[in-house]
Parts: C-alpha cells; structure tokens; sequence
C-alpha cells in the first residue's frame, strides 16, 4: 500500500532571507526609544520621541557650524608628550589617535559661517574624555591669539571630563594660559562664544568654557565643576536634582541660553551678526 504513503521532501525557501546589519537600529538612552540609524542621523542625533541630546562627533559639530568646504584646520601637527613619564600615557594616546583620526582631544581651524569668517574650536570627547592637556591647552590658546591678531571672533565648543591626569599640573596650567589668551579677546572686544555640551566638566567649565561673552547650552547638558558625589561628600548635604544640568543653569543665570541642537546654526550666527554690528543677510539684501 506504499501509494497511500506521502513522501516528505524537505521544502526550500523560494525567497532569499533578508538579513538586517546589527548596527541598522540605534535606541535612546533617555526613553528607550528605537529608530533606525539614519533618521537619528536626519535629526542631528536628537530622539524624535522625548528630544534628548545624544552625543556629537566633533567633525559633527565643524560640519553643523561651517559653510561646505570653508574649514581650515589650524596647528594639526601638534602632538603630547609624556613629561611625567606616567604608567601607559603613550599606549592610551596611540589608542585615541587611532581610534578619533585625530592627534589631540580637540580640532582647531578657521571657517565660514553664512559667510562670516571666524575662529572654530570643538573638543572631542572620543579622545580620553575630553580631558585638557598640554596640547588642548596650546591649541585654545594659539586659536585664541590668532582671533585677537586677525580681529576674527572665536567659537568654542566645550566638552570634557576634565584636566589630563597624565600631565599632572601641566595640565592644570592650561586653565591660566587659556584664560590670559582669552582676556585679550575681551579687551580688543572680540566677540567669544562657548557652546556647552554633554559633559562639561573639571578645569575646562573652571576656564574658557565659562568666560565667554555669551554662553549658549545644549538641552540636558550635565556641566559643572565636580562630580555630584564628591560635592555632596564635601558638603554634607543633600543637592536639589538636575543641579548640573543645562536647564538649572540657566534658571539660576549661569549660562545665557539653552539651543537644541538644530537651532544652533543660526543662533550662532545671529549672535555674531548682532555682535559685531552686522543685519541679518535678508536686511541688507532688502536694503
């Protein structure tokens, strides 16, 4: 009776199997929030669900904050040395130069932002942190120098764990020599403008981050000197909450505004316009 039996063959898929790359989705660390890639990408890394303020790169933040092919990179060649002879410094600086593309925790250079010509300085938390070395120091304070002899103002973006634990009181060092630099641009009155970003910590909210003329934030930003464990521990007692974050800030008149992220360009760029007495490019196109 074998013609009652049904051979099973064993069935193929007609269709191929769609395979979706690991790194196609990215989720919100805030509200857990899950998109693909590129729309995070689309909104400047800003989730679209609850509006928080992922992390920039900082060719990011030059591409945000420059006309297409203005950016000039200045004093790339300078690199850190190992003064104190700390234990693995070497290996770590290899490490972050190959792992950000870049020598040091910070890109300096001159720009174009719709059409005005300015002094651009982003810090890149990639690289150790953020932390301010010898060389962090050197290349603000060059940047800083060239503003005040070209009478081209200066944009900082900040952001950092603190001074360089390496570099001992080296670093340190670098929170008066970017200070003095910085006090020539106030006396030329030259306009300085520091951009807040997650995280702004240690000797650079103690330094540049906090003189400038005008200090702009991102939403949610956590800036302040030390850690709120150490503060609490050194005062005994109990800190309000989200006393470090941008928008505490600005309620107790620390900072001069919160930008998201995609209203940065042109609030930049109107604050340059007002502060060198310039209309805005629609007024004199009227006129």
């Amino acid at each position: 009776m074998a013609w009652f039996k049904k051979e099973r063959k064993p069935r193929v898929s007609q269709r191929a199997r769609l395979e979706i790359p690991a790194d196609t989705w990215e989720k919100c660390g805030a509200c857990g929030h899950i998109d693909i890639r590129e729309r995070f990408e689309k909104a400047l890394n800003v989730c679209p669900e609850c509006g928080n303020h992922r992390r920039f790169s900082a060719e990011e933040y030059i591409e945000l904050l420059s006309d297409e092919g203005t950016w000039k990179e200045l004093n790339a060649g300078l690199r850190a040395l190992d003064p104190l002879q700390f234990e693995h410094y070497p290996e770590r600086l290899i490490s972050s130069q190959k792992k950000t593309g870049q020598p040091d925790g910070i890109s300096t250079g001159v720009t174009r932002l719709e059409g005005m010509t300015l002094h651009l300085g982003v810090m890149n938390f990639a690289f150790m942190g953020g932390s301010m070395g010898s060389v962090v120091g050197e290349k603000i304070a060059r940047l800083a120098r060239r503003s005040a002899d070209k009478r081209t103002p200066l944009v900082l973006v900040c952001t950092s764990g603190g001074a360089r634990m390496q570099e001992g009181v080296l670093s340190l060092m670098q929170m008066a020599k970017t200070s003095a630099a910085i006090a020539q641009l106030r006396a030329l009155s030259i306009p300085f403008i520091t951009i807040l970003t997650d995280p702004t910590t240690g000797g650079v909210s103690a330094s540049f981050a906090m003189q400038g003329d005008v200090i702009l934030a991102e939403p949610g930003a956590v800036i302040g000197f030390a850690g709120q464990r150490v503060i609490k521990q050194t005062i005994g007692q109990d800190l309000p909450e989200g006393f470090q974050t941008a928008e505490f800030l600005l309620e107790h008149g620390q900072i001069d505004e919160v930008v998201p992220r995609g209203s940065l360009r042109e609030t930049t760029a109107r604050l340059l316009r007002h502060m060198q007495g310039e209309r805005q490019q629609s007024d004199r196109a009227s006129a």
